[in-house]
């Protein structure tokens, strides 16, 4: 399997496609990404791509959204 690098112009252009993604997962699987996780992290969910790759999505999404959030707590 080739990963593939996709590079953002700002953090918030990447939580904005990160949020697209966490979506599309969790209409599919009708509940939310945070649900997911506390039940991937839990070894209740099967270890398929589909779920790594969402885990994945949303690990990535926290530590961007904490970023933002920091950043945002400075300038204010």
């Amino acid at each position: 399997m080739q990963r593939i690098r996709i590079e953002y112009d700002s953090n918030l252009d990447a939580l904005v496609a990160i949020s697209k993604r966490l979506s599309r997962s969790e209409k599919q699987y009708n509940m939310s990404s945070e649900e997911f996780y506390d039940k991937f992290s839990k070894g209740v969910m099967d270890d398929i791509i589909e779920f790594t790759e969402w885990a994945n999505d949303y690990r990535h999404y926290l530590a961007i959204y904490r970023k933002l959030e920091k950043q945002l707590r400075n300038v204010a």
